[in-house]
């Protein structure tokens, strides 16, 4: 395994987490972040260091400090609608960066990537459950920077040995409490239909009301980011033991339509979420849920928290979160 990790993101809602179950597995995590949309509160386990992954000078600073011999790449624009908006700031940040710390990091001898990808690669599912053999069809630009990025990563002259895990939705939080989502502005569903709740937040907007789904809302596969921090710890110790696999879907496995989360973020915080049904959102598609016999198979991974879960542990933290992430 290795022992020192960059992580660039790391100061954000997953990679947080990740640096946080690296360090449980006796690892020492580096995150390099722009701060961005990352907050420093969120380093806690190891040292933070501040730059860009298309930095060269800076990123030629921090190897030599701390001469990591592996990366997990988490500093990308998430966006789906922004994406559809803002399409070359999304291949500049997410690709042409990623290429300049893929190429850099090859240049000082790092031996394991792994890459923060999307189940956005396949675009609208043709199978009840998307597996990694599914046709690539990204409906959103976020999508295409991401499978773009991938495909660097299988090119014949990397000398990497990487995989991408394709996340479906992250949620959840910290399960001690130490971390949780505080993008600015929000944007994700779970900690949305919270705040909403809390009145910390507007009433919440449902982005279609018509698709081809049982209550006609979007059905989404939740995964929590604990699970999707584990995730990453085994994916490092599989290629280092010379795992063959170059991508893995990270996902529950379980779909949930945007009504039935809203539901259940009522009853169990004891109060209904105020909402009202909008347009459709560019990029999207009705259903995308995982089948994660892959990754069960090559990581020995499951996911251990489902919905309810994820909603708590959340909603604990919209509570507690830090004053200056809310402001």
């Amino acid at each position: 395994m290795a022992r020192s990790v960059l992580v660039a993101g790391g100061a954000g809602f997953i990679g947080s987490q990740v640096c946080k179950r690296l360090a449980a597995a006796g690892m020492v995590p580096v995150a390099y972040d722009t701060l961005e949309k990352g907050h420093d509160w969120a380093v806690r386990w190891g040292p933070m260091e501040r730059g860009d992954i298309g930095d060269e000078a800076r990123l030629t600073e921090v190897f030599a400090r701390h001469k990591p011999d592996a990366v997990i790449h988490l500093a990308g624009y998430i966006e789906v609608g922004e994406s559809m908006r803002e399409p070359e700031r999304y291949w500049h940040n997410n690709t042409v960066k990623t290429k300049t710390l893929i190429q850099f990091a090859e240049t000082h001898g790092v031996e394991h990537f792994v890459f923060s990808s999307t189940c956005a690669v396949y675009g609208a599912p043709r199978t009840p459950r998307l597996a990694e053999g599914h046709p690539f069809n990204p409906a959103s630009v976020y999508g295409e920077t991401k499978l773009a990025v991938e495909e660097l990563l299988r090119a014949p002259e990397r000398r990497l040995r990487s995989i991408a895990l394709r996340y479906f939705n992250a949620a959840g939080a910290d399960p001690d409490g130490d971390v949780g989502e505080a993008h600015d502005p929000e944007s994700h569903l779970m900690p949305l239909a919270i705040d909403a709740m809390l009145g910390t937040g507007r009433p919440l907007t449902v982005y279609g009301g018509d698709y081809d789904t049982p209550d006609g809302t979007g059905v989404r596969d939740f995964v929590h980011v604990d699970d999707l921090a584990d995730a990453h710890v085994r994916a490092l110790g599989y290629l280092a033991k010379g795992g063959t696999a170059t991508a893995l879907n990270v996902g529950s496995g379980q779909g949930y339509s945007v009504r039935q989360l809203i539901d259940a973020t009522g009853r169990l915080a004891g109060s209904k979420v105020p909402h009202s049904i909008g347009p459709r959102r560019a990029g999207d598609v009705a259903k995308l849920v995982c089948d994660t016999t892959l990754i069960e198979r090559e990581l020995g991974w499951s996911p251990t928290h489902g919905l309810e879960a994820q909603i708590e542990h959340a909603l604990r933290w919209r509570r507690k979160m830090p004053r200056q992430a809310q402001s």
